[in-house]
């Protein structure tokens, strides 16, 4: 073969091995406020259900203990923590809406607007510029701990869109509050209000007093925010550090596949994936000694290694 098909094939088959191992990233690189991670590192693949899903979930009764708070201190706005889908064996999850207020705690604990961050979130010290993550109410975690391990993922619909992120800290002021995430993920879902520590994102006032009509109410101006259960729901720490989320093809496979499973235990239809989403979500067993550590996780090997097998081929 010519030298330069072989190069040309050398250069093809290199872009789909990057590709195949997805969005692999220096965190540090991306810990910016105004040039984090763009939004397509996290956003769901555009044929999720996001329409079906928010009406599934304003269709959510069951409320387990320590599941409601205020929206904001001060707030008579109250946000509930659904547990309907709690019981499934695959794609378990809570469901909640609220408002969208900035959480800078961790390593950005100083960005704007937040003159009394901390330097550290519950599970290390993220980075609100560079990690999308959300906030549940302190209480609630503990209560559910085993459900809630930490760094569980979560889908948040804002804006008629949907993003992956992780449950990366607690609310434990006093009150307890509902309706927090990351600087990223919060000017992500906004990016024409200028959120910052001290103004975030505000639904319209609700003034019915029915929970289900609240409910219902909140989920045409706030965020609904899905987080999953469990350990096998849990980003892995071969995608994420104590600072940062270093793999995000691994964050929105996961996302995917958990949001998959969730549309398919309640019925609901379109979610069927691109190929090129299914060949890193769909499980494939293998004679492998080697362990998964997140679902997908070996068929990404599998290509990695077929595409080397062809680097291989056509070098010769």
């Amino acid at each position: 073969m010519a030298i330069g098909t072989r190069l040309q094939y050398l250069a093809v088959c290199t872009t789909l091995f990057g590709s195949a191992l997805s969005q692999v990233v220096s965190g540090s690189d991306y810990n910016k406020p105004d040039a984090g991670p763009p939004a397509s590192y996290f956003s769901a693949t555009a044929t999720m259900p996001v329409a079906a899903l928010k009406s599934a979930a304003a269709e959510c009764t069951k409320v387990p203990a320590h599941a409601t708070y205020p929206i904001s201190e001060g707030s008579s706005i109250k946000s509930t923590i659904y547990s309907d889908w709690s019981s499934f064996s695959k794609g378990a999850a809570i469901v909640f809406t609220a408002d969208m207020d900035v959480d800078c705690d961790g390593l950005d604990y100083k960005c704007k607007g937040n003159p009394d961050g901390q330097s550290e979130t519950d599970w290390g010290a993220l980075a609100a510029y560079e990690v999308p993550w959300i906030v549940i109410p302190d209480k609630y975690v503990t209560a559910n701990s085993k459900k809630l391990p930490g760094n569980n993922i979560a889908a948040v619909i804002c804006n008629g869109k949907m993003f992956y992120g992780i449950l990366g800290d607690t609310n434990g002021d006093d009150p307890e509050v509902t309706g927090e995430a990351s600087w990223l993920m919060a000017r992500t879902c906004f990016p024409d209000e200028d959120l910052n520590g001290d103004s975030g994102h505000t639904p319209a006032d609700v003034t019915c007093t029915s929970p289900n009509f609240r409910f219902t109410h909140m989920l045409a101006k706030g965020c609904l925010d899905i987080v999953f259960l469990g350990d096998s729901a849990v980003l892995p720490s071969s995608a994420l550090n104590t600072h940062y989320i270093t793999n995000f093809g691994t964050l929105k496979s996961m996302g995917d596949s958990l949001v998959n499973a969730l549309a398919s235990n309640l019925g609901l239809s379109g979610t069927k994936t691109t190929s090129a989403t299914t060949l890193t979500t769909t499980t494939t067993a293998s004679t492998s000694t080697a362990s998964c550590s997140w679902e997908g996780h070996c068929k990404v090997m599998m290509i990695a290694l077929a595409i080397l097998s062809a680097l291989t081929v056509f070098a010769l």
